[in-house]
């Protein structure tokens, strides 16, 4: 790239200066006759052969390898005949030009290519943060003795030692040491995560501060980092339907432009009787019809919309799920682990007068339970417990806690009627803990699974687009009455088992129209067979699911559900880009090629047409990162 960038500066420097001075002095008649061609052509040709000699080796090579009709050959075809044009004018007497024309086609060609390939590099730099996750060693920890080996040859279940500055080099659990982690290569995020004992790490994180010792949990194939590692590399292979389009379009638009050129000349120098303009129309016309606008500005703005996501923790496995992710207009999604946040929190506690009194026994009767309820509970009163209670568990009613003459009753109503205490029932969607202490009724806890934070304003986005928003859940009728009302779903499915979820995707994919494309939205873990159905598969907090990177067509792998509004947003803005190219590159296309078979159009102008056109498409390419910005927190434009 550098060196390639440093010979198209020297010839276009020389260009300048050759040009220049030929347009003041005229080259072609510095010597008398004929001998008044060679200096021309031998300063020219020293800038067309510095610029252009791989370019010529190339339609040489393919010419050899049956690809014969690509921009490479054009390019070689339309500068040779400018170049022969030129030679037989001065060779006539004739005033000589096309030199100039000749060498400004290979070099403009040139630098849409750098470009072209610097876009492509930048956009690299982007994914390559992906490409670092794989590790180059690890670190076997056997009988205290620390030996440095392939990842690969580390088995289920050994103990690897992480140093601090040392990626993790397969997913395992910690079983000494505490540190903070960078996180950035997997999820995008840029503040560090703090890890113990018993934590789980995934392969593919930097350990930031501390010595931890980590037993192996998934061998180096099944690791995280081997599977994104796989994701990324195959990404490319899976293109969109537009990028198929252009690859078919150039195949058989370049044969086809070449035979018009051909007739072109033909007739133009049957019908004028000058053989030098006719070919020269048709140089032209060869020059302009190239392909490379389309060819190259297409796949590119794609490439980097592929590079923006994956820098900001947003894994899409092909250019294809971009562009259906932009017709998505159905949304379909579980509720627990992507709506909410699917752990329980107490949400009210009546009467408020009692409120620490009523947490405070319901602490002690739930503080050996490790029902998600109870779980809620203990958590919630952030005091120490008092201990010697003795706890009896009633089966589907709740608990019981006793120590000398005191008894504190915590459970449903069914707990508090079998023991004949009176209450008042209390109304809620959520699940009621009711609390007696000593045959007194206390007052009641309301626990409810958390809606996300982000969740409201994910639907509002979607709400507005328009798109239609589903919920499936195997939650009760009165619960998911209560969160699809409270997040303004279009539609809801209750009290489905897990096996009813991929029967109910069914259904929206029999009542939907010909153009509609439904995206469901899940944890990964049990949505599986539902994320394959679906035209577009989005997983939530993908990192170290295994089913959700081999379901899942887009990861969000940050959990964040604004990620959804991120992905939308960057496919929106893409396929709008990819629009505007084909279609400003086909207009100004046709235009000049008219233009030249009419003879109201020289070379300059087919230089513009061909490269200029090629440049501004690959600039406007660029706009997919300049202007999209993955900040979830702030305001989005629908």
């Amino acid at each position: 790239m550098k060196k390639k960038l440093i010979r198209i500066i020297v010839a276009f420097g020389l260009f300048i200066i050759i040009f220049t001075v030929d347009k003041i002095v005229n080259l072609g008649n510095v010597f008398d006759g004929v001998d008044g061609l060679w200096l021309p052509l031998g300063l020219y040709l020293v800038v067309y052969l510095l610029v252009g000699y791989d370019v010529i080796w190339k339609a040489i090579r393919n010419l050899f390898r049956g690809q014969l009709l690509d921009e490479n050959f054009l390019m070689v075809i339309a500068t040779f005949g400018a170049f022969g044009l030129a030679i037989y004018r001065g060779l006539i007497g004739q005033n000589i030009d096309g030199f100039d024309e000749a060498c400004a086609v290979l070099l403009f060609y040139q630098i849409g290519e750098w470009l072209q390939k610097y876009a492509t590099g930048k956009s690299r730099n982007s994914i390559a943060h992906l490409i670092d996750l794989r590790p180059d060693y690890a670190n076997l920890l056997v009988n205290n003795e620390i030996t440095k080996v392939d990842p690969y040859e580390v088995a289920l279940g050994a103990l690897i030692i992480v140093n601090p500055g040392e990626k993790i080099p397969l997913d395992g659990v910690i079983v000494k040491g505490n540190s903070d982690l960078d996180t950035k290569s997997l999820t995008g995020e840029s503040l560090p995560r703090s890890v113990k004992v018993n934590d789980e790490v995934l392969s593919g994180c930097v350990n930031l501060t501390t010595q931890i010792t980590v037993r192996v949990t998934k061998v180096f194939y099944d690791s995280t980092a081997s599977k994104i590692l796989d994701l990324v590399e195959n990404a490319a292979s899976k293109k969109s339907k537009t990028e198929n389009f252009i690859t078919k379009f150039a195949r058989y638009y370049t044969p086809i432009v070449i035979t018009a050129a051909a007739i072109l000349a033909i007739l133009t120098g049957l019908i004028i009787n000058d053989w030098g303009i006719s070919l020269y129309r048709a140089l032209n016309f060869l020059v302009v019809s190239c392909p490379c606008a389309l060819v190259i500005s297409v796949p590119l703005s794609f490439f980097v919309a592929l590079g923006v996501a994956s820098k900001n923790g947003i894994l899409v496995k092909g250019s294809n799920y971009l562009e259906q992710l932009n017709r998505a207009n159905i949304f379909v999604f579980d509720k627990t682990g992507t709506l909410t946040k699917g752990n329980f929190a107490i949400t009210a506690i009546e009467p408020k007068v009692n409120q620490k009194e009523i947490l405070a026994l319901a602490a002690i009767a739930e503080q050996n339970s490790n029902h998600p309820i109870a779980r809620a509970i203990v958590a919630a009163y952030q005091h120490k417990i008092p201990n010697g209670y003795s706890l009896t568990n009633v089966a589907g009613s709740g608990v019981i806690a006793t120590k000398d003459d005191e008894t504190i009753y915590c459970g449903n109503a069914h707990l508090l009627e079998n023991h004949h205490i009176k209450f008042v029932p209390y109304p809620s969607v959520g699940t009621v803990v009711y609390v007696a202490h000593n045959q007194s009724y206390v007052g009641c806890l309301v626990i409810k699974d958390e809606i996300k934070t982000e969740t409201r304003e994910v639907l509002d986005y979607l709400n507005k687009i328009p798109a239609k928003t589903v919920m499936l859940t195997g939650d009760n009728e009165a619960v998911a009455t209560d969160v699809a009302t409270s997040l303004k779903l279009t539609i809801y499915r209750a009290n489905l088992l897990p096996q009813d979820k991929l029967s109910a995707v069914e259904e929206l994919f029999e009542t939907k129209k010909i153009n509609d494309t439904l995206c469901f939205v899940g944890d990964g873990t049990n949505d599986a067979p539902v994320l394959m159905r679906s035209d577009v598969g989005i997983s939530m907090g993908g990192i170290g699911s295994d089913a959700a990177i081999e379901a899942a067509d887009i990861i969000l792998m940050h959990d964040d559900l604004r990620g959804l509004i991120d992905a939308k947003c960057l496919a929106r803005r893409t396929m709008q880009i990819v629009k505007q190219n084909i279609v400003f590159s086909i207009m100004v296309k046709i235009g000049i090629l008219v233009l030249s078979a009419v003879g109201l159009a020289n070379m300059w102008l087919a230089i513009f047409g061909d490269v200029g056109v090629t440049l501004l498409t690959i600039l406007n390419a660029f706009r997919v990162k300049k202007k999209l910005i993955f900040k979830s927190t702030k305001k989005r434009a629908i």
